[in-house]
């Protein structure tokens, strides 16, 4: 008995052409779930989703739908020009990005041409289409299909996308402070406006009464919505290119009349046929958000000038409300139909997309519109954290549902029966529970409104509002804002744009918990302060720039004093028992002093981190490196040596480099560099001795006891040999709730004081030697504050070197010896010795109270 198996079909032009669009949104999901760490992550997100995946999924959507609705379908011997175009597509998109993210403009260039010339390849591929469809209808006695207005919509998209990618091109190239806003509106009204909005226009006339189950109504429109969708980009397009704001308004509100010629008899139809499903229920929720999002926007540019903080405001709604509740409901219903097999595979299919579907319209929508108000910055994050989660459930509901269409079409190809598809009626209790407990989630989150009191303090303290709004412009430079004080009439609603005019990052966080976010030099954000009826305080909150002055005061007129909680760090301050035992396995920091290496020039990559370390047992803190430990790397060599150092920033603040072994103008190589920078800091020892760098970004004292500093040797020619060289750094703790304690740095009221950036370490993994070796030992005071006097415990120096010259030599006539090497902050020598006797010699600085903070070890001498 032989048995047949069913035989594997080759996959279809559009599940080849549709891998694109899922490639994007795992790329999505990753970006998202890494954007702290990416360079324009911003862009990134933005254009992952849009340029990615929507621009994929209407170049393909478009023509499997244009196909259907003018009933002519294209032989699968001319796919192939087709994948061609979507693969060149795809190249281009990759292109763009690293052009964009790389900031080589002729790359991003190119990507865009590329871009916009395999769309405008789709939008005459589909006039072809219409006029071949029309010749074979015509031979046949056949009159226009049905549908055949619709492909126009499809064709005038496609038609836009090319002007909207060079509109983007200028951007990266950079626009003018008078022209950006324009050109993003531009760049707006032809990729949203234009290419999705008019597919979707053309589109849903046919699709959404199939979806909520209804006569198909208003297709007698079509044509005129068309012009009139047309004429308002038109007249938008003007307004924005030539910064008139209310022309762009009379546009905006054009364009939102044809929506509503297109969407008002399907809205009508939802009223009797209410949407069911996700697919229904998404589309019909992202058809309001379109119509919102379009009457805010027209509202926005007629009432206030054209900047691109105002150009953006929308851009939320527009992308998160309309565009991808659009995307996935049109990819919920079409994925199962189009994947075949009957009705009862179709069913299963579609009843699989509806997964958890109450819980994920619900937490969209909702998420949304709290989004838009002023939350509190951590209310802020937890909502679009679960916003992103009821999105991102799309993917793996998707691949559920696929598996459950193919099982079902074997089964139909081997001649299995297949049941009848029975809508799901399970887990209706759990979905209710997840409705309710997303109306708590509103309860919650509404407390906060308007600069709640969790996490900060109400800025209103019980005020009758006025009814009026007072907008002011805010720049962080300097160390300062400017202005630093800002008086509001009591009740006023205050909103605050924040410009980082600075060559640093900086943020503005308030009392009430309003918070800028980090902002890096030319980023701007907004704050909607609420009602103020009181004194409200505000600081930037990067460690340091506090205590330099970056301040900021808003007092109410004839309102009360809020004051400022300090949510400093010495209150969390950890523990210290420089008693306590480290584990087994502790590695204290090599102190050996490696010879320099051979050749005259040498190359390095500093590496910054912000990352989590200890400065003694249990005493945990967050430290700023150079290649990820405090005190980085030592380096030597001798004079005439070229050092050529690379540093890339990978922190999350501006960071810098000053390398006291070289004498260069400082203007260039010490430039503080802001997160995904690098640059190149080159200079030549002219000069013998021990140097010290160290992060020259202010504060600089909060950089340095942070853990950014280091030790560059520079051989004297006349250097004797030794048994043993080793180097002792010098530097200072502040301990504070995480981080360092910028209080007690300029208090100069340290917690540790350390050798090699760990208080006792050689104490707890002793140095070793033998009676009668010759013992050099580096030293350099890092700081920032602390100076020292080294000593070695039942020893003494026959030779002392102290900033580039001997102060005592072994073999001297007088028979010297030497008992402390003094250092001030920023100094260095070397003391050298040899032990007479056997036994534990502790070596620490003598100056008492600084041995007891840590600055101890010792030499076991066998």
């Amino acid at each position: 008995m032989t048995t047949t198996q069913p035989v594997k079909r080759p996959k279809s032009w559009h599940q080849r052409a549709g891998m694109p669009v899922r490639v994007w949104l795992v790329l999505l999901i990753l970006a998202g779930l890494t954007h702290p760490f990416l360079p324009e992550s911003r862009w990134l997100l933005v254009h992952l989703f849009t340029l990615g995946a929507v621009t994929n999924s209407i170049v393909v959507w478009s023509q499997t739908l244009a196909e259907r609705f003018l009933g002519y379908h294209l032989p699968e011997s001319e796919r192939g020009p087709q994948l061609a175009k979507i693969y060149l597509l795809n190249a281009g998109i990759v292109v763009t990005i690293i052009g964009v993210v790389g900031g080589w403009f002729p790359v991003t260039l190119v990507g865009a041409v590329l871009v916009g010339a395999m769309v405008a390849w789709h939008a005459i591929s589909l006039l072809l289409l219409l006029r071949r469809a029309q010749r074979s209808r015509a031979q046949e006695g056949d009159g226009p299909a049905e549908h055949a207005q619709s492909v126009w919509f499809l064709v005038a998209s496609s038609a836009m996308l090319p002007f909207g990618a060079g509109f983007g091109a200028v951007l990266a190239y950079g626009a003018t402070a008078d022209t950006e806003a324009g050109f993003l509106l531009a760049h707006q009204a032809m990729n949203l406006l234009g290419f999705l909005g008019l597919a979707a226009a053309g589109v849903l006339t046919v699709m959404y009464p199939n979806l909520i189950g209804t006569q198909k109504t208003g297709t007698r429109r079509r044509p005129v919505a068309l012009v009139i969708l047309l004429v308002g980009i038109a007249v938008f397009m003007v307004g924005a290119l030539t910064g008139h704001p209310l022309v762009a308004a009379v546009g905006c509100t054009i364009y939102l009349a044809g929506w509503i010629v297109v969407a008002g008899p399907l809205l009508r139809g939802a009223l009797t046929h209410p949407p069911a499903g996700y697919a229904a229920t998404s589309v019909t929720a992202a058809m309001l958000w379109l119509l919102g999002s379009l009457a805010s926007l027209a509202i926005v540019l007629a009432t206030g000038p054209m900047d691109p903080d105002r150009a953006t405001l929308m851009t939320v709604p527009f992308l998160a409300g309309f565009a991808a509740q659009l995307l996935f409901g049109v990819m919920s219903h079409l994925l199962p139909t189009l994947m075949g097999g009957g009705p009862a595979v179709v069913g299963g299919g579609v009843d699989k997309m509806n997964r958890w579907w109450v819980w994920r319209i619900v937490v969209i929508n909702i998420g949304l519109l709290l989004f838009l108000l002023p939350l509190v910055s951590w209310m802020r994050v937890g909502v679009t954290a679960l916003v992103m989660l009821a999105f991102v459930m799309f993917l793996p509901i998707m691949i559920i549902s696929a598996k459950a269409s193919v099982a079902g079409r074997r089964a139909v190809m081997s001649g299995q029966a297949v049941p009848d598809y029975v809508p799901a009626t399970h887990q209706r209790g759990l979905q209710a529970t997840s409705a309710l407990a997303c109306l708590a989630l509103v309860a919650v989150v509404t407390s906060g409104i308007g600069g709640g009191s969790i996490g900060g303090q109400d800025s209103s303290a019980g005020v009758t509002p006025t009814g009026n709004t007072t907008e002011v412009h805010v720049e962080a430079v300097g160390m300062r804002f400017t202005p630093d004080t800002l008086t509001v009439p009591a009740g006023d609603r205050l909103v605050l744009t924040v410009t980082n005019a600075d060559d640093q990052v900086h943020d503005l966080v308030l009392a009430t918990g309003h918070d800028t976010g980090r902002l890096a030099p030319g980023e701007s954000s907004t704050l909607d302060v609420g009602v103020v009826g009181a004194d409200i305080e505000g600081w930037c909150s990067i460690v340091g720039h506090r205590q330099q002055g970056m301040v900021f005061h808003i007092v109410a007129e004839g309102g009360d004093d809020v004051t400022a909680h300090d949510h400093g760090s010495a209150a969390g301050a950890p523990t210290v028992d420089l008693a306590a035992e480290p584990d087994p396995d502790f590695v204290a920091r090599d102190p050996s002093l490696a010879p320099a290496p051979d050749g005259t020039t040498h190359r390095y990559t500093f590496e910054i981190t912000e990352v989590p370390g200890e400065y003694a047992v249990g005493v945990p803190q967050t430290m700023w490196t150079y290649n990820g430990q405090a005190m980085g790397p030592t380096l030597r060599g001798r004079v005439g040596d070229i050092f050529e150092i690379t540093m890339v920033n990978h922190g999350t603040m501006g960071h810098s480099i000053d390398f006291h072994a070289g004498m260069v103008g400082p203007d260039e190589p010490m430039r503080t560099i802001n997160p995904g920078e690098e640059l190149i800091y080159r200079f030549r020892a002219e000069h013998s001795g021990i140097w010290l760098y160290h992060c020259a970004t202010a504060p600089m004292a909060m950089h340095i006891a942070a853990g950014m500093f280091g030790a560059v040797v520079i051989d004297p020619p006349s250097l004797g040999p030794a048994d043993a060289e080793y180097l002792m750094v010098q530097s200072e703790a502040y301990l504070g709730d995480g981080e360092v304690d910028a209080d007690k740095v300029d208090a100069g009221t340290p917690d540790l004081v350390m050798f090699n950036g760990f208080a006792n370490q050689y104490l707890h993994r002793p140095l070793h030697a033998e009676v009668g070796d010759r013992l050099r030992i580096w030293v350099l005071d890092a700081g920032p504050n602390e100076g020292v006097g080294f000593h070695v415990v039942g020893s003494q120096f026959d030779t002392v070197y102290k900033e580039g010259a001997y102060l005592l030599r072994a073999g001297n006539p007088d028979s010297g010896g030497a008992q402390v090497l003094d250092l001030a902050v920023a100094q260095g020598g070397f003391v050298e010795l040899q032990f007479l006797e056997p036994g534990t010699y502790t070596f620490l600085n003598h100056r008492m109270f600084d041995a007891g903070r840590g600055a101890e070890g010792a030499i076991v001498v066998e």
